[in-house]
């Protein structure tokens, strides 16, 4: 244990020596941020990248995970030690609708209860409480995610949030009702006000707030309004409208299709089209940034896990990806109608010591990082969650105390989980950025 301490310190020396920029930009006055083709720009005009984690915090309980292992302190301090300049925060609207309906599930207290049950749930509750003295069983999850989002700001981590679901639980599952538009639990005109409410608030409460997020993982339904381009552009401008209007500073980050896994038409300025035999029949749009306020604050976000265990050498690799939107990177390729900065707002796998040299995955990344120039949020930093619920596991569809094998820092959240793993895969990450 002692070893692996000291090897884990002298990896995180060595990467803040080998990343100075992003330290000094932390510090900087670089807000609000803006786009300008490919590129994202600081107050000053200069190119910004985001190098990031997911601290989530749109599960059950509906704060960000881990308060009741360590500080809210402590752990935004494992931001800088790690040489990351911001942090992606995954929040849920039931927290917004809750907040609206002045429900009394509001309360510290009653949240951990209602999700984890008397007898653990007073346990955690009370490690949170010791962690974090500043909490009382009345304080209100807004209030926590205001402690969050202060000393994130103090620290000068850049803030974004992510509206990751609208119940709160893990997402993301085929037909959860979290989905799609019109879904079970997608009730569009909450989501909106949701978005503008979150942006409005931290806008005014967390002074490194700098972007959103629109909706994290789109994918197909069977209940709801028809899956098309159609309907995600008539829902998703209008989001960005409402969130611009909120606060015309903020970027606003705009996710694709088949759980974002691609978003190629925006950049390529395809024709929208609706569904036939659906209430979009004979419908079309036209995505054209000059249409809309917000046109300098436009970021396109995309995911990439390695479900399929990739072996494909980085060139295929590169190429493959490359058609699901990263043309929006590329002024010299013919068929970009449209440039906008584009983000990895998740990748990560399994931090075991091995697996970043098991698959291609991991080096590829890394290269599609250095060729494009491209901003990324790794998931996540989480050691463990409060609980998490995937419907349709079995045994159990619910399980409390999960450990995050995908986290950067171990079950207790004081500790680096694989040193080796960071090594070979974040910090080149961080290095391949140039700015």
């Amino acid at each position: 244990m002692l070893l692996s301490k000291l090897v884990a310190v002298i990896l995180l020396v060595s990467v803040t020596e080998a990343i100075p920029r992003f330290l000094a930009k932390r510090a900087a006055p670089i807000l609000p941020l803006s786009t300008k083709g490919r590129d994202i720009l600081d107050a000053h005009g200069n190119v910004f990248h985001y190098a990031s984690t997911n601290w989530p915090g749109h599960q059950e309980i509906m704060v960000p995970e881990g308060l009741q292992h360590s500080s809210i302190e402590d752990i935004v301090a494992w931001f800088p030690k790690l040489g990351l300049n911001s942090v992606r925060l995954p929040f849920a609207i039931e927290m917004v609708d809750d907040y609206f309906a002045n429900s009394p599930n509001q309360t510290l207290e009653k949240s951990v209860l209602n999700a984890l049950g008397q007898s653990n749930g007073t346990k955690v509750l009370d490690q949170i409480l010791s962690k974090n003295p500043q909490f009382s069983k009345t304080t209100t999850r807004l209030q926590v995610w205001d402690a969050v989002g202060k000393e994130l700001s103090k620290q000068g981590v850049i803030i974004h949030l992510d509206n990751h679901v609208s119940k709160a639980f893990w997402c993301c599952g085929d037909d959860d009702g979290n989905g799609w538009f019109g879904e079970k639990y997608f009730h569009v005109e909450n989501w909106k006000r949701g978005l503008a409410f979150m942006t409005k608030h931290a806008k005014e409460n967390w002074p490194t707030f700098a972007s959103i997020g629109l909706r994290n993982e789109l994918r197909a339904a069977k209940v709801a309004e028809p899956v098309d381009w159609y309907t995600w552009y008539i829902h998703m401008t209008a989001a960005a409208k409402a969130v611009h209007e909120a606060d015309p500073g903020a970027l606003i980050f705009f996710s694709g299709l088949s759980y974002d896994t691609y978003i190629d038409p925006i950049p390529l300025g395809k024709t929208l089209n609706g569904t036939t035999g659906t209430s979009t029949a004979g419908k079309t749009a036209k995505f054209i940034p000059s249409d809309f306020a917000f046109e300098d604050k436009i970021v396109l976000e995309i995911h990439k896990y390695d479900f399929e265990a990739t072996q494909d050498n980085c060139a295929t690799f590169k190429r493959k990806w490359y058609q699901k939107g990263f043309q929006s990177m590329n002024p010299s390729d013919p068929a970009t109608k449209y440039l906008f900065p584009m983000v990895i707002s998740e990748w990560g796998f399994i931090h075991n010591g091995t697996y970043w040299n098991q698959t291609t995955y991991a080096k590829c990344l890394i290269e599609m990082v250095e060729e494009y120039q491209v901003s990324w949020q790794h998931w996540d930093i989480s050691g463990s969650f409060y609980l998490q619920t995937r419907p349709g596991r079995k045994p159990n569809e619910t399980i409390q105390g999960l450990e995050e094998f995908w986290g950067l820092l171990d079950y207790q959240w004081d500790d680096i989980r694989s040193p080796v793993t960071l090594e070979n895969s974040l910090y080149k990450m961080i290095a391949a950025l140039k700015s």
